[in-house]
């Protein structure tokens, strides 16, 4: 055993004088030590439930013969930090938790680790450190919350800031909005539509490290118990085989999370976790395998915000496993790889049924022939951009308007609220890219407002910085390389006409070569924002979106 390193032999009698101060035994020494990460607080909706879920994962591990020992990580509510300074600190968080995990980890030799998240940076960063630490580890989170319902129709988060907008377009009441308030989110758990928490939840599922339901039995389901006391029991299976990160996290696997994220209609977020992820498995998965894999990945989901039916009704329906199922049926995963069921993907999804043909579309009937996440270059984006095709209108996958540039989100929250952006616009908000930001902060507040105030079908946003999975419409981000390292989008003058061609992948400025180039010689780049504390020391280490926002490793 690993943990054999701090309690067997006389040289680790001081490390046993201090399990003996936590009041354990011999018996409880005797066997493998199981570290359970709990990201519980009560300021994360979809956090405050997971002191139950880490109760039942320690009966798991303790009927399967480990000891379980419960170690805390970090989470920030993107949704409470949005459209304020906190929001910097939310992709930033995901290299914290990380960090952190590995450290804990490893400080106290864990023989495995079963990871309890549920919201969005934290799902990630565990994963990360499941990746470096690779001790045997499984997955389960604290569940989605269930859809609200308001007037007679289920809604969720992203209705919410989409009323704000409508409240300021003077086409609801204060009492309105109120009542979207009220009943909205009405329970803990991870906001109820596809949006970041829901999307990684799901692929971890898809990459093998969750066991079925992981990402969709909602928070507030007995369902969900019983998931995390199997989990403490499959982490038990895992050690006595072997089975580890590394040895589930492989090139295969990360296409298939890839092949389920374009069915699914997962959040553009993805395309900065995936990347990272991969990179501490020791993968290098290329962005430009999306549109590859979108070309031939049909969009089965439309969950909202692209739609309106809800995780509850995804795992209704049969969950992520019938997803895969379907896809399956194309020949469009990779079935013979091991997952942390300690079976295989074919074993695993072998008869789970589509059981809501609404919900999850057949093979036969999809949404789109083509995947939900499109990739697109031009001289806007000479490394790459992200849009959610699948949350975009029809009128909008082409589209060609006049710029109106801002340097900061605020500015362009204002402009939009103020009635100056109109139909036709494209909309581009600059430094706010992982170094820019720096955090790469999310866009929720803009999109909705361009929502709110029904101008979805008409304008378009793009940014370096990043959209909340409850974005919707022509909402492209991830621009890359970012402003703040002088990327062409430094260089978009107001009124430059914008060209976007998402079947065709393209994102340009009418403007030739020659003027960019005579704009480059006069820019210079920004002071920094931040200069002290830990936004600083990441803006300074943090590559570009289109690599997934790594730290930089100075050692290399």
């Amino acid at each position: 055993m690993k943990s054999d390193s701090v309690k067997k032999g006389m040289a680790t009698a001081p490390q046993r004088s201090l399990f003996n101060a936590l009041g354990m035994t011999k018996e409880e020494l005797s066997k493998p030590l199981v570290g359970i990460v709990s990201s519980y607080n009560e300021i994360v909706p979809g956090h405050m439930n997971i002191d139950k879920i880490v109760e039942a994962v320690k009966l798991g591990v303790a009927m399967a013969g480990g000891t379980p020992i419960v170690f805390p990580a970090i989470a920030v509510c993107d949704g409470i930090a949005m459209g304020h300074v906190g929001m910097k600190y939310s992709l930033v968080t995901r290299d914290l938790i990380a960090d952190s995990t590995e450290c804990m980890a490893l400080a106290h030799a864990f023989d495995a680790l079963v990871m309890v998240p549920n919201c969005d940076k934290n799902v990630p960063g565990l994963l990360m450190a499941a990746a470096r630490v690779n001790v045997p580890t499984v997955f389960v989170s604290g569940g989605p919350m269930l859809a609200g319902h308001v007037k007679g129709k289920k809604t969720s988060l992203s209705s919410m800031f989409e009323a704000v907008g409508a409240y300021s377009a003077g086409k609801m009441t204060e009492d309105d909005v109120d009542e979207f308030v009220s009943h909205a989110c009405p329970t803990c758990g991870s906001c109820s539509g596809m949006y970041t928490a829901n999307s990684m939840n799901c692929l971890t599922e898809a990459i093998g490290m969750g066991l079925k339901g992981n990402g969709t039995i909602p928070a507030v389901y007995s369902e969900r118990i019983k998931l995390a006391k199997h989990a403490g029991m499959k982490v038990m299976e895992l050690y006595e085989k072997n089975i580890r990160p590394r040895d589930i996290m492989t090139e295969k696997a990360f296409l298939n999370a890839l092949t389920v994220d374009m069915a699914l209609g997962c959040s553009t977020n993805s395309m900065l976790h995936l990347p990272a992820i991969a990179h501490e498995a020791g993968v290098d998965l290329n962005l430009d395998l999306a549109n590859d894999i979108s070309a031939k990945t049909p969009n089965l989901c439309h969950l909202a915000p692209a739609g309106h039916t809800y995780m509850e009704d995804l795992n209704e329906a049969g969950g992520v496993y019938a997803v895969m199922n379907e896809l399956n049926k194309k020949g469009l995963l990779y079935t013979d790889i091991i997952t942390a069921t300690g079976k295989t993907v074919g074993e695993n999804i072998e008869n789970c049924i589509n059981k809501d043909p609404e919900v999850i579309r057949p093979l036969d009937n999809p949404y789109s022939e083509t995947g939900g996440i499109a990739v697109l270059k031009g001289n806007i984006a000479p490394d790459s951009a992200v849009v959610k095709r699948s949350a975009v209108v029809e009128e909008m996958m082409v589209h060609e308007g006049p710029a109106r540039v801002f340097d900061c989100e605020e500015d362009a929250i204002a402009a939009i609220r103020g009635g100056k952006i109109v139909a036709g616009d494209v909309v581009v908000i600059r430094y706010e890219g992982p170094k820019g930001g720096p955090g790469m902060r999310e866009m929720l507040n803009p999109t909705s407002a361009i929502a709110g105030m029904g101008l979805g079908s008409s304008v378009a946003l793009i940014t370096d910085g990043r959209f909340s999975g409850a974005s919707r419409g022509a909402s492209i981000g991830h621009v890359s390389p970012e402003a703040a390292v002088g990327g062409p989008i430094a260089l978009i003058e107001e009124g430059d006409i914008i060209k976007i061609d998402i079947p065709a992948n393209t994102l340009n400025v009418d403007v030739s070569d020659e003027v960019l180039e005579e704009r480059r010689k006069n820019w210079t780049p920004r002071e920094p924002k931040v200069k002290t504390g830990y936004l600083a020391r990441y803006a300074n280490l943090v590559t570009s979106g289109n690599t997934g926002a790594v730290l930089k490793n100075e050692l290399n």
